[in-house]
């Protein structure tokens, strides 16, 4: 199945969040099922060509956006350590800036940027002779490409056959934009904005509605996430649009790359260990703290609570403000932040450290070495989200034998179970009430089963033994790809 996918990020190269782990883990998994992905992506400014082995094919690509041309180079390399091929999308105007969408806020010119994002790649295709049997889009950046797909694509041959498949990583990021501007840059006439058309939302244009309205088939990166913005909060506003084509939606778990991760073989932890040498997983802590400032005095075998996150409120960063420092005075444990985000979260934990130099610990900014030795120094990995459409950490620190304290919702219920002393099954410490009490509770009670040999080595085992591996994820996609294309009696 020949199968492009459109991403606005992609691991290692342009990455803001789990989004760009999933399109690489999906796409190397593809081809080691025999199928043949190509990615497309932009080709942002801080991206370094010779570093990634991408090479300027000196193609110019002409672009319609309104009533006028504009003009792309294409690029093409092959994801790193893969044989996935991949190809950027060159504008120094849209693309030629720092970071991906623009920081603290979105840039305010993002219609633009991506509609022409998802123009090109339909020229993309036409230069290198690639006719997709699927598109796949994910969030709003490239949710435009499916409505050209069926406006304005349809009848060119190489794409009378495609199908577009739709999948939401986040539902609160959902490219709302002024319909004066998207429409004129889309190509899309006025006549089609119009009360409850895929194109009006509330008096604007929403480009997640758009994806989800023109894709054969969507999906979501959890199945709990899928019934959550179905019927709850979780939906946005856009918990209508969802039901309304409830029979062509999934949620499909995001898996994991264990090459990558997984601490019999990784090569970035300190001393790499097994489920049948869990002794070694001490020898990482040990280090890592001393790698911090601690020594021996510091009680270095005292639990070790891990946070690797970003700072914003989903991240349920207010209820570990709110009880952290009360459970610090109160219990003997430790507790490291590799996080970035909002500036008052991460000044709180400078505050932090300054205040419990001995028990709290941070890296402010982003480390993936650390992040992996993290993981494994760890004794437990707390996650409290406000929402969580999937996850991946908690599923890091699961074959880490890190057990996970997370709140129930979205993914993090969809892979963590509360540990059962009677039955002792289970791998993590979980809450439901999105409150500081019940956060605080769920710690105290991970903690309390430390000291207890038996149970703390079954619940590392139980923890261990998971398999969220992303190479069934990318099977269960192939299944909704052919489901989309049997509309088409493909």
């Amino acid at each position: 199945m020949n199968i492009l996918t459109l991403t606005a990020e992609l691991n290692p190269i342009a990455t803001a969040g789990g989004l760009g782990d999933m399109v690489a883990n999906l796409s190397k998994n593809w081809i080691k099922q025999g199928h043949n992905p190509i990615i497309v992506l932009p080709k942002y400014g801080f991206i370094n060509p010779e570093q990634w082995g991408l090479r300027n094919t000196f193609k110019t690509l002409f672009v319609k956006m309104g009533y006028w041309n504009e003009y792309a180079l294409l690029w093409e390399g092959f994801l790193p350590n893969t044989n996935v091929k991949l190809y950027l999308i060159e504008n120094n105007e849209y693309f030629d800036r720092p970071g991906i969408y623009g920081a603290p806020n979105e840039y305010a010119d993002n219609d633009r940027r991506f509609i022409f994002f998802n123009k090109a790649a339909f020229e993309v295709c036409k230069a290198i002779d690639f006719s997709p049997d699927i598109i796949h889009s994910h969030d709003f950046h490239t949710a435009f490409a499916l409505a050209f797909l069926k406006e304005f694509y349809k009848d060119v041959p190489m794409f009378r056959n495609t199908a577009g498949v739709y999948t939401i990583h986040n539902l609160a990021y959902q490219g709302k934009f002024n319909p004066q501007t998207a429409l004129l840059y889309a190509g899309i006439d006025w006549k089609q904005f119009y009360p409850f058309s895929p194109f009006e939302y509330y008096g604007i244009v929403n480009a997640m509605k758009v994806g989800i309205s023109y894709s054969d088939k969507f999906t979501t990166v959890s199945p709990n996430y899928a019934k959550e913005i179905r019927w709850t909060f979780a939906g946005e506003g856009l918990e209508g649009v969802i039901n309304s084509r409830a029979a062509d939606f999934i949620g499909i778990l995001n898996g994991v790359d264990y090459s990558e991760w997984h601490p019999e073989e990784d090569n970035l932890i300190y001393e790499k260990y097994g489920i049948n040498s869990l002794e070694k997983k001490r020898n990482d802590k040990i280090r890592l703290l001393k790698d911090f400032g601690l020594n021996d005095n510091d009680d270095l075998d005292a639990p070790l609570i891990a946070m690797v996150t970003r700072l914003a409120e989903q991240k349920g960063i207010d209820l570990v403000i709110n009880k952290i420092e009360e459970l610090l005075q109160r219990r003997n444990f430790k507790i490291f932040v590799l996080a970035s985000g909002e500036y008052h979260y991460e000044e709180f934990f400078r505050y932090l450290s300054h205040r419990f130099p001995n028990k709290a610990l941070n890296y402010i900014g982003h480390n993936t070495k650390l992040s992996h030795q993290v993981y494994a120094a760890a004794d437990y990995f707390l996650m409290p989200s406000r929402f969580e459409p999937c996850g991946l950490s908690q599923m890091y620190a699961l074959k880490y034998g890190t057990i996970p304290i997370v709140r129930e919702t979205g993914g993090l219920a969809d892979t963590v179970q509360e540990y059962n002393y009677q039955k002792q099954e289970g791998t993590g410490f979980t809450f439901w009430q999105y409150d500081a009490d019940d956060m605080a509770f769920a710690i105290n009670r991970a903690l309390d089963i430390y000291n207890n040999p038996t149970h703390w080595d079954v619940i590392r085992k139980n923890a261990m033994m998971q398999n969220f591996s992303s190479y069934q994820t990318a099977q269960d996609y192939i299944k909704v790809f052919h489901w989309a294309r049997e509309k088409y009696n493909i």
